[in-house]
Order: structure tokens, then sequence, then C-alpha cells
């Protein structure tokens, strides 16, 4: 399927659309998210993460988050992750909340980019998945202590916007913890 991606300035406004390789090909900067769903209904707080497909055109063998892409020319945010969710790890779509924003970039290849404004989305979930074996190699459930120190043992192991995202998640995580147990 042909994909139209939508490029936006570094406000993240719309200000145009190209095709999917286009935008890769040459540095096209252009909206994309990054989903991080996590359990914390048992003791420790779990994060659910993916190892890419080894036949993608970038980062494949790579970890990276549960689910990320692009919304298409037209499509929300929101309707986007949810869509994208189901098609790799056929998760109905838990309620997504977005955390943060960045610009990434990174050089693949002679011309092969990623420039993104990536949306980092975090959802609650405890459910059930079934990674797309064209998408997702395999996936599993980490703990933040496993993932925090195995960012810094082993960085080549994750994407590239994965290293920058999963941070801002772990914090947030932290955050919303310590705003639970302190007294207003």
């Amino acid at each position: 399927m042909n994909e139209n991606l939508i490029l936006v300035d570094l406000y993240d406004r719309e200000i145009g659309v190209t095709d999917k390789m286009a935008a890769h090909r040459r540095p096209l900067l252009h909206r994309a998210f990054s989903i991080f769903l996590y359990d914390d209904t048992e003791e420790r707080t779990r994060l659910l993460i993916q190892k890419r497909a080894y036949h993608k055109y970038h980062s494949g063998g790579l970890w990276a988050n549960t689910c990320c892409s692009h919304p298409r020319a037209g499509e929300d945010l929101l309707e986007a992750a949810t869509r994208r969710l189901y098609e790799e790890m056929q998760v109905a779509s838990p309620f997504l909340l977005e955390i943060n924003s960045f610009i990434y970039y990174h050089q693949f290849g002679p011309e092969l980019f990623e420039y993104e404004f990536d949306h980092v989305l975090v959802g609650r979930y405890s459910g059930s998945y079934l990674p797309n074996p064209a998408e997702v190699a395999e996936a599993m459930w980490v703990t933040e202590d496993f993932l925090s120190k195995d960012l810094l043992d082993n960085p080549a192991a994750y994407a590239p916007w994965f290293r920058s995202a999963a941070p801002m998640v772990l914090r947030w995580l932290q955050t919303q913890r310590q705003a639970i147990r302190t007294p207003t």
C-alpha cells in the first residue's frame, strides 16, 4: 500500500504530504508516533517492547517500543495509533495519552533517513497480544529496571528513536508513581 505521510514544520504544523519512501529517501520532516504499552498491575511496572522484523527496510532485528508508525494524510494521530497497534500487535487500543514529543534524525544509509516529529504515546494495558510476523520478530514484557540498565549496557540493540523516547517514558512513569504517593 502506498502511504502518504504528513510533512510538518518544527512546530508540528502540517505543510504538505508525500509518499512514505520519498520522505525516507530525502530527509523530509514528517509526523510519526511511538506507542509504549505498560502494565503496572503487578508489583513492578513492565513495558511491552518488540523486536522489529528482520526484513524491515531499516532497524530490522532491533528492539523498539510496542508499536510505531506514521499517521497517513488526513488521519488523526490517535486514530492512526489505534490502527497500527492493532495491525502490529492485535491489541484493541487502550486509552492512549501523549506524554511528550521530539524531533529525531538518523541516517541509515546514503539514501535512507528518518527525520520525524515523533509523538510519544503511552497506554496502560495488561491483556494479550499477537505480534504480526510481517512487522514484529518477537515481543516481550520487560521491567523498568531491566530496560533502564539494558539501554545503558546495550544501546546498539535498540532502534535509534527508542533510545530517545524510552527515557521519556521511564521518567513519566516514575513521575506518575511519585504523584500518587505524594499527598496534595
